[in-house]
């Protein structure tokens, strides 16, 4: 049978590939939301309970493992991704995160370049100037990109989930419940990752923590404004007395109106945001990329007597504007 003049064969054998391919891919989407979707809305600490874990077992599952910051040769780049670590969700120690990083920056700067073909060539300080750069960018720049990225969207999530339970706190004191049931309740109706982070502060109260203890260990780990509000609220209730209920839901509604005031400023600073973020990935991306995949174009000019002066003065500036661009874009409400 032959088509129409007015229809071309070969679109028609195309539509039919996009619409299988769309179909393919609906489907696999499909499968994954209806096996593996589920499970990602339960929190880590109902698994565990549903699997009979005792309260010390869902402490040490829940609990990152922390680092002796006197013990360290560099405490204020523990102490950064310890802080970072911590609001990723990560449960790996600042020093074993900094041990590996150490150690894949060296693995890079030796292999590359029997495995590149260039060892010949690292012969000049600029040359060995761009190979610690080279291996400085992916053992420890990128990582920390990502660590960075991961830690804001796990902090959004965190934030936007947070009036919600306090919502389901306020409702469960006023039902009658103590404050260790109203945050079992929260607990079990919240998802990730605010249901972990509180359900650690409830395992911690289990095994003996009192609450104000476990709550600031919660906005140690957390640090942002709403939770540090949270948490003085309930420790200045348990000081001085009062419906804690009120106090939580009045702290709701300050919560929310910051919230559509911080949404309005996202919203205003977005832009400079975006490329704040270009700006710093960009060329670390870029000088990577180059290097890996063509090294002779810098190395070709390592032996100019201007090199090493730029290359510092690169750095030095491109430092420089990422603090500058970070002040700039960081807008507290």
């Amino acid at each position: 049978m032959e088509l129409p003049s007015f229809i071309n064969a070969e679109f028609v054998f195309y539509g039919i590939v996009f619409l299988a391919v769309v179909l393919l891919l609906e489907g696999g989407f499909i499968w994954y939301r209806d096996n593996f979707g589920t499970k990602k809305r339960v929190s880590k600490r109902m698994a565990l309970i549903e699997s009979g874990a005792s309260s010390e077992e869902i402490i040490t599952a829940l609990r990152r493992q922390t680092t002796d910051m006197s013990k360290s040769m560099l405490p204020s780049v523990l102490r950064y991704l310890d802080s970072r670590m911590n609001q990723a969700g990560l449960r790996m120690s600042a020093q074993r995160m900094l041990s590996y990083m150490g150690t894949v920056t060296l693995l890079i700067g030796f292999l590359f370049p029997l495995i590149g073909g260039i060892s010949g060539q690292i012969t000049s300080p600029g040359a060995v100037l761009l190979l610690l750069l080279f291996a400085g960018g992916i053992g420890i720049a990128l990582p920390i990109l990502y660590l960075n990225y991961v830690a804001a969207n796990r902090l959004k999530k965190i934030e936007a989930q947070f009036p919600i339970a306090l919502d389901v706190l306020v409702r469960g004191l006023r039902a009658g419940y103590p404050v260790s049931g109203a945050l079992e309740l929260v607990v079990n109706e919240m998802p990730d990752p605010l249901a972990s982070e509180l359900g650690l502060v409830l395992a911690e109260m289990n095994y003996g923590s009192p609450l104000r203890d476990a709550l600031e260990g919660f906005a140690n780990r957390v640090q942002t404004q709403d939770i540090n509000m949270f948490v003085v609220s309930v420790a200045i209730q348990t000081e001085t007395g009062g419906s804690l209920a009120e106090i939580l839901d009045s702290l709701t509604r300050v919560i929310r109106d910051r919230a559509a005031m911080v949404l309005k400023v996202r919203a205003l600073a977005s832009e400079g945001k975006m490329t704040g973020t270009l700006l710093t990935a960009m060329p670390i991306i870029t000088f990577v990329g180059v290097f890996s995949s063509q090294p002779s174009f810098y190395l070709d000019v390592v032996g100019d007597p201007w090199f090493m002066p730029g290359a510092l003065g690169v750095l030095f500036l491109y430092v420089l504007g990422v603090v500058i661009m970070r002040r700039l874009i960081a807008i507290k409400v």
